[in-house]
């Protein structure tokens, strides 16, 4: 893949990059490693300060980014600005918390004294996807940085704009020369990166087939990996949850991001009950979206990233047809410049279809009915991913089995799925393993050193 900026919503090409050479990136790898060496002494004030102005800087320019956010990759233009905000809140966050969570932590022994002692790792390689351009990349660097560590990013290649000017950022914020760096790269490079000493870490959000590649290059070196791969998102609703709440939302929750987020709701899992009245009124809706330019302000869903993106979703759909599921409305490709598909509903899912359990990067949403709870998490659960749950219901009773059986990293209670700096993000499964964000997020890449002293 090219690295380059191609307007999603035109098929144009707006810019094109070369890619580094070898001797350029291994520059960049001693330029990390000098930069780690004065970082890691860096008083948490200091790091703070510079991240708080990383923060305002984005808050400063937040249009400016948004624009490059929709033009590479054409989410509608207020979820962007939306996403530049988003990223000042992680800055401020560990601006504010970094020093106290990596505070010394005694522990009672009987030693005279016994505590663990969290310090920085080095340079962590981070390679970051393109459906949340700015915010993938704040909530693993602004954790990163403030414990210490130095970054080097490699963005996917079709938001090469982007990934310059978050490194920009750090810069203006006073982070120095070789602290964050950005890395033009195809992913046929990120393995040299791997098996490299010198990074001594790495995080990936992507694909699962991405995840197992980066996955098993850290382990063959022995080197810790965070990865956050795919979701296919249970949206569960039961008698109890006001339905016309919850319609609304769970029409966002399926084309947010124009339908490509992890964490976006895919299969919408809903009692018999009331499984007609949610599909007749979820069907209208999603037939009553504003389709366009992303730019236009009354925009709700955009075009996907790519060409093939729409080759691959429509490939798909077409499968579960063909497997015997019901469309209810779409089922695809729009006839307009960009990459365009018409928002989809598909019932009667075959377990043999890839809308039953795959990953579906667009806005399709496959809708189950089911007989009661038990029904609702078995389906839940019957797929291989484990990333996020929404479920709606006002039985405490209920909300409990949810919490306690669903198999997910995460299960929001009459609320979509969302990331947030104060609590910890990931999934099980194929969805991955560690963290992002949170206390748990800044202790990944960091070593928790055993402190004993007789």
């Amino acid at each position: 893949m090219p690295i380059a900026s191609i307007n999603p919503a035109t098929g144009e090409v707006v810019k094109t990059f070369t890619p580094l050479t070898d001797a350029e990136v291994e520059e960049k790898i001693q330029r990390a490693v000098i930069a780690f060496k004065a970082e890691r002494k860096t008083p948490f004030s200091v790091r703070a300060e510079r991240m708080t102005k990383a923060a305002k800087i984005i808050e400063r320019d937040k249009d400016k980014f948004a624009h490059l956010m929709t033009l590479e990759m054409g989410k509608p233009y207020k979820q962007a600005v939306a996403e530049a905000v988003k990223c000042t809140t992680a800055c401020y966050f560990y601006a504010e918390n970094a020093e106290k969570i990596m505070a010394d932590e005694v522990v009672e022994t009987g030693a005279k004294k016994s505590f663990i002692r969290y310090l920085p790792l080095g340079p962590i390689l981070a390679v970051m996807p393109w459906n949340f351009p700015f915010w993938q990349v704040l909530r693993f660097a602004a954790p990163a940085l403030m414990a210490g560590n130095v970054g080097l990013l490699k963005h996917s290649s079709n938001v090469p704009q982007c990934a310059l000017a978050i490194e920009q950022i750090f810069l203006e914020a006073g982070f120095p020369e070789g602290v964050f760096q950005t890395l033009l790269i195809g992913s046929a490079q990120v393995d040299a990166l791997l098996n490299d000493p010198r990074i001594r870490a790495a995080t990936l959000t992507g694909s699962e087939q991405a995840g197992i590649q980066v996955g098993v290059g850290a382990a063959k070196r022995i080197k810790k990996v965070v990865l956050e791969l795919g979701g296919s998102d249970p949206f569960i609703i039961m008698p109890s949850a006001d339905l016309n709440t919850v319609l609304d939302t769970a029409v966002f929750a399926r084309i947010q991001n124009n339908g490509q987020s992890c964490i976006a709701a895919k299969r919408f899992i809903v009692a018999e009950p009331i499984a007609d009245e949610f599909e007749k009124k979820f069907v209208a809706k999603m037939e009553g979206l504003k389709i366009g330019d992303p730019f236009d302000e009354k925009t709700e869903l955009g075009p996907l990233s790519t060409p093939d993106a729409v080759k691959d979703l429509d490939a798909d759909v077409q499968k579960t047809v063909k497997a015997g599921a019901t469309l209810l409305t779409g089922g695809h490709p729009i006839k307009r410049p960009g990459n365009f598909y018409a928002p989809t509903v598909l019932t009667n899912v075959p377990k043999n279809s890839p809308a039953y359990g795959e990953e579906f990067f667009g806005p399709v949403a496959s809708i189950f009915r089911v007989k009661d709870q038990d029904e609702a998490i078995r389906v839940a659960n019957d797929v291989r991913f484990g990333l996020g749950a929404s479920v709606w219901t006002n039985d405490e009773k209920e909300r409990e089995r949810f919490i306690n059986e669903i198999d997910a990293g995460m299960v929001f209670i009459n609320k979509i799925v969302a990331s947030d700096p104060r609590i910890p993000f990931g999934g099980v499964k194929a969805s991955g393993h560690g963290r992002e964000l949170g206390v748990v997020g800044i202790r990944e890449f960091v070593n928790a050193k055993t402190v004993w002293v007789a």
